[in-house]
């Protein structure tokens, strides 16, 4: 068969593949360290879904089945207190790998604060994964080690750290992350409550609200909207949060 000028075939790429190649939180997340040419094992195992606001995907004590990892929108983490409180210890968005427990149960509530994009995965089905791809491996064990420097990060920010101080900090971490998803505008999404910032901070509504007035006033951010600040200047706002600005506490 004369096969001059034939064309090579080009084998089309499944929908599953496709929506992991164009994943935007693919290069912040877990994901990237499987290359693009052996994306269709790890699609394979990845069910895609959608978490509306306020549904909760992760309750804690569960058995512990599944890892998620947030592609677009926002979750925040929560255990419950024995009185029935929550107590917020931190915020998820786009690219975090969920799920990682050293038990058998989840240790957190995961609660999507806007609408919320994720692939489930199933424990079994990833961790057959982990034999033919050893970076993967290696990405699950710095995920959980970036968990554990969080975890000492919040509890210095609640043991130590002054209400301007936790303010601060909260926004200085939110800029960096939206600085990581590639963005070079300083306006910074807030999706979650004052109460839920409070909450995370260990502050009242009332002092978050008088910290971000205060903050504004000076001229170093501004506020175009309820879920939204300006980062005017974020040398200054990374001085305060980590206690190298000289301006006298107020709270």
């Amino acid at each position: 068969m004369n096969t001059l000028g034939a064309r090579p075939v080009v084998v089309a790429k499944s929908a599953a593949t496709a929506h992991c190649i164009e994943c935007g939180a693919r290069g912040r997340s877990v994901c990237n360290a499987i290359s693009e040419r052996d994306l269709d094992r790890l699609a394979a195992v990845a069910v895609p879904k959608r978490i509306e606001k306020g549904q909760v995907f992760i309750e804690e004590g569960e058995a512990a089945v599944d890892f998620f990892n947030i592609t677009t929108g926002t979750a925040k983490l929560y255990k419950m207190l024995p009185d029935g409180r929550q107590q917020i210890t931190g915020f998820a968005g786009s690219g975090h790998f969920l799920g990682l427990a050293v038990s058998d149960t989840y240790a957190f509530t995961a609660e999507a604060i806007e609408t919320v994009d994720l692939c489930r995965f199933s424990r079994p089905k990833l961790r057959a994964l982990l034999d033919d791809f050893p970076l993967l491996e290696k990405r699950l064990l710095e995920t959980a080690c970036n968990e554990l420097v969080a975890a000492q990060e919040q509890m210095l920010l609640l043991g130590r750290k002054t209400a301007r101080e936790r303010v601060a900090s909260f926004l200085a971490s939110r800029h960096t992350e939206t600085v990581g998803c590639g963005k070079r505008s300083e306006r910074v999404a807030l999706p979650m409550t004052r109460a839920e910032i409070a909450d995370y901070l260990g502050l009242t509504i009332e002092t978050v609200s008088r910290t971000l007035t205060r903050f504004k006033s000076e001229g170093k951010i501004s506020l175009p909207s309820r879920d939204e600040v300006e980062i005017i200047d974020p040398h200054w706002l990374l001085g305060v949060a980590t206690g190298e600005d000289s301006h006298a506490a107020f709270v």
